[in-house]
């Protein structure tokens, strides 16, 4: 952790500069009838979960360049998002990954998550890899596999996440299927869907009343001939017969290059099941990019979606789960993680300056060229000193990574746990 009078002179030489460009632009909102502080307020309420995985450094299948100082256990994974969220105020929750983060002392583990004003959101099974002295290989698949026993395995795995989960206070349970195949013939496509919709159903049986069930979709990866659950289509319609309790989580990564993905969210949520987000940047595919780097545009889109909805009476959809996933090959993983957020809140900054009613009339009115000129008004905003007030009110840093460098916090990280530390995990 950054001690507090640290942080606080920090803010204190950057306050002049700050004022006089949050000044001018709370004074140009107020002349377009909107109220800084109203936009600055939403900003400090949201929160997106930082994954337990993220903190290290990630690979390719040709390398990993790790940068030391990376968490070895859930305890330093803990310091680790509790320092990015005294930095920002928008980061207190985890998201774990089992068996990686599988609690050792569920007691401590509390009393270190109260002390750094944090809660566990979300567990996440993994069937996409095989564990030491796993009974039954996930080679051909896990819910959906032609052997009962591979899908019992499966089934139970997942079931004990959520037990972990329940330890911890988590009420998310999420289910990401690697299951597919790479060649013409080797799955039967409709046999595959139904022992993948049992074997779900199976889990859902044994969640908490409180619980949601996110259900992930992705195109391709690892299987590249066909994935089990490759769409938002399938993902809704399997959780369309779980039940009310299963919704659909959406990766922006996980699409085919040029999706429409601001519709699949507008879709989701007049159906009431969109129940998640793993956010990330994206140029080819699942690329794990930090938020916002590639299609900044489509990201302030699919926010104006999520906003229009939220304040769309006639929508009825739980409240959305958020989450960063995302890979850092060549960043410090810490500073990625705060470009992410910062890419977040910006995004949701610029949708929360749309005027609903004029983009309503003129959509109303077919006008196509003032309706796209509003978006681009609002997108165009530089509201950075938004978003640096918000990181303030929150008790953070005006500016984050600035601060995490001028502590110097991965020497000191480096220097507590080695420059050749590997973070548990991915």
């Amino acid at each position: 952790m950054i001690d507090a009078q640290r942080l606080h002179d920090f803010n204190q030489a950057k306050q002049a500069e700050h004022s006089l460009r949050l000044g001018y632009l709370s004074d140009l909102l107020n002349r377009r009838g909107l109220d800084a502080q109203d936009v600055i307020q939403k900003l400090v309420q949201f929160q997106v979960a930082i994954p337990s995985w993220a903190l290290g450094t990630g690979g390719t299948r040709f390398g990993r360049f790790p940068l030391g100082g990376e968490p070895r256990n859930l305890e330093e994974k803990i310091q680790d998002i509790g320092l990015l969220n005294q930095l920002n105020g928008s980061s207190n929750s985890i998201s774990l990954h089992i068996p990686w983060d599988i609690p050792k002392d569920v007691a401590a583990i509390e009393q270190q998550l109260r002390e750094q004003k944090l809660v566990i959101d979300s567990v996440n099974s993994n069937t996409f890899q095989d564990q030491k002295d796993q009974a039954y290989s996930y080679k051909f698949g896990s819910l959906c596999h032609t052997e009962q026993g591979v899908r019992e395995q499966a089934i139970q795995h997942n079931i004990e996440c959520v037990r972990y989960g329940e330890q911890l206070g988590a009420k998310t349970h999420t289910v990401w299927l690697a299951d597919g195949s790479n060649f013409p013939g080797q799955q039967h496509f409709r046999r595959a869907y139904q022992r993948t919709q049992e074997s779900l159903a199976s889990i859902y049986e044994a969640l908490p009343s409180d619980w949601t069930m996110l259900i992930e979709y992705k195109p391709y990866e690892p299987n590249f001939y066909s994935m089990i659950i490759p769409d938002w289509g399938t993902s809704y319609s399997l959780c369309q017969q779980l039940g009310k309790q299963a919704q659909v989580l959406v990766d922006l990564g996980h699409h085919l290059p040029n999706t429409n993905i601001e519709q699949i969210v507008g879709r989701l949520l007049h159906f009431g099941r969109l129940g998640g987000f793993h956010f990330n940047g994206s140029m080819y595919g699942d690329d794990d990019l930090t938020t916002g780097s590639m299609k900044p545009f489509q990201l302030f889109l699919i926010f104006n979606e999520l906003v229009d909805g939220a304040q769309d009476s006639a929508v009825s959809n739980p409240a959305v789960a958020y989450m960063i996933d995302a890979s850092h090959n060549t960043k410090d993983p810490l500073e990625d993680l705060l470009m992410s957020v910062d890419g977040i809140l910006g995004a949701y900054a610029k949708a929360l300056l749309v005027d609903r009613a004029q983009l309503s009339d003129l959509q109303q009115h077919n006008d196509v060229v003032r309706a796209e000129e509003l978006l681009r008004d609002a997108f165009l905003t530089d509201v950075r000193p938004l978003v640096q007030e918000a990181y303030r009110q929150a008790g953070g840093a005006i500016d984050p990574i600035s601060a995490y460098r001028t502590a110097a916090v991965r020497e000191q990280l480096i220097q507590q746990r080695g420059k050749l530390s590997l973070s548990t995990g991915l």
